[in-house]
């Protein structure tokens, strides 16, 4: 189906560009030279009927023959080279090129692209992505092809330090804070391996005490020694600290990494979608996410998506100016900066975070019954909107506005 689209396509676009050129060949404008050749024609009978009725002499018949013999020779090559560069040579000469094109396009897709892939189709697409999800390495299959990370040089003081904290985690392997602090130096001189093997120590000791970030940090520690890649154990790890919270944000961005990597775009979107929405912008997980979003929306199957911008906030000059204001300056600062950001979502709406940071903002300035109007407008907006308006409705709980 496809050779027989591009063909097809092919031949259009051929004949689109082809048919004013055969136009011209089959109803060309007569050439001038053709008509200047029947004038001198014409004058060299008239010469003749003028001769036969004496208007003119012999001699200057003979001079007029000269004359007008000299501008039918002219005028009959200038039609031959017209005819042999008219718009039929013209048309054999597009014709030539357009075949030149069409064989070079044939013979770069030959090259480069793929003739003889099957077709694949979303149930075949799905079928590959499982298959690429069930033959993921092993974590210390991995970790043996992880190219080791290029990190500067450990300043000689360092590294006795760190040759003294391993010491002395080796005679208390039992001590939390230790194996934190040896994960922590273990990543920074490059030893992920290592930094890994404290981390689960550490997790292992804290059993079912353990905390949601470390557990993050464990799997975030086993994708490092693993090159990047999401293995089953750190999936589990992962799936472990979601369970304790489900709304953990780091261990989200790395769920949507996890079906990134199995080729599914439909189910990594819906999760970064939400992450780019919460928020907060300095997050480092927003930036990579807000620079893939839409290229991810596209492939998910959600082309007219558009990301949220940036909440706006107060520039480094302006944080710098209001350390040298007074309360009062400063306050008023604050203000306008929520009155600009009430404007924008009353002209341009916004997204349910946005409507939370302006319910919140205007109780921290002390604008209360502002912020219950907003909170009744918010209620009126995203009334069809379940998941929305409860984000709303929870930063107008912590203002003390709604239960």
């Amino acid at each position: 189906m496809f050779w027989i689209i591009c063909a097809a396509t092919t031949l259009i676009v051929g004949l689109a560009i082809m048919a004013p050129l055969l136009r011209a060949r089959g109803s060309a404008a007569e050439p001038a030279a053709a008509f200047d050749l029947r004038v001198y024609r014409d004058q060299l009978r008239e010469v003749e009927r003028d001769l036969e009725r004496g208007v003119i002499a012999p001699e200057d018949a003979e001079r007029l023959r000269t004359e007008i013999g000299r501008k039918v020779l002219d005028a009959d090559r200038r039609l031959s080279q017209a005819t042999a560069g008219g718009a039929g040579g013209r048309g054999l000469l597009a014709l030539a090129v357009l075949a030149v094109l069409f064989a070079g396009a044939a013979a770069l897709y030959l090259r480069e692209g793929q003739p003889g892939r099957d077709d694949l189709p979303i149930a075949r697409r799905i079928a590959d992505a499982q298959q690429a999800y069930d033959s993921r390495p092993g974590q210390a299959e991995a970790e043996a092809r992880a190219p080791r990370p290029q990190v500067p040089p450990v300043p000689e003081d360092f590294e006795v330090l760190i040759d003294q904290l391993r010491e002395a985690v080796e005679k208390n392997p039992d001590d939390p804070q230790g194996l934190a602090l040896l994960a922590t130096n273990e990543m920074r001189v490059g030893n992920l391996a290592a930094a890994r093997a404290a981390q689960q120590r550490l997790v292992d000791l804290r059993g079912e005490d353990v905390s949601p970030d470390e557990l993050v940090r464990l799997s975030a520690l086993m994708v490092e020694a693993a090159g990047g890649v999401i293995t089953p154990e750190a999936e589990a790890v992962l799936a472990r600290a979601l369970q304790a919270d489900p709304a953990h944000p780091q261990a989200r961005y790395l769920l949507g990494i996890l079906q990134l990597q199995n080729d599914r775009p439909d189910r990594a979107f819906p999760i970064w979608r939400r992450l780019l929405e919460e928020g907060p912008d300095d997050a480092p997980w927003i930036a990579p996410i807000r620079a893939a979003i839409t290229d991810l929306a596209w492939l998910a199957g959600h082309p007219d998506y558009v990301p949220p911008a940036p909440l706006p906030g107060p520039d480094a000059e302006a944080m710098a100016a209001a350390e040298d204001m007074a309360p009062e300056e400063r306050q008023q600062m604050i203000a306008g900066m929520v009155a600009q950001l009430e404007a924008r979502l009353a002209q341009q709406g916004g997204t349910p975070e946005e409507w939370a940071r302006l319910i919140s903002s205007l109780v921290v300035i002390g604008d209360a019954d502002h912020a219950r109007e907003i909170w009744a407008e918010a209620q009126a907006r995203f009334a069809s909107q379940p998941e929305a308006l409860e984000t709303v409705r929870q930063a107008a709980a912590e203002a003390g506005l709604a239960e």
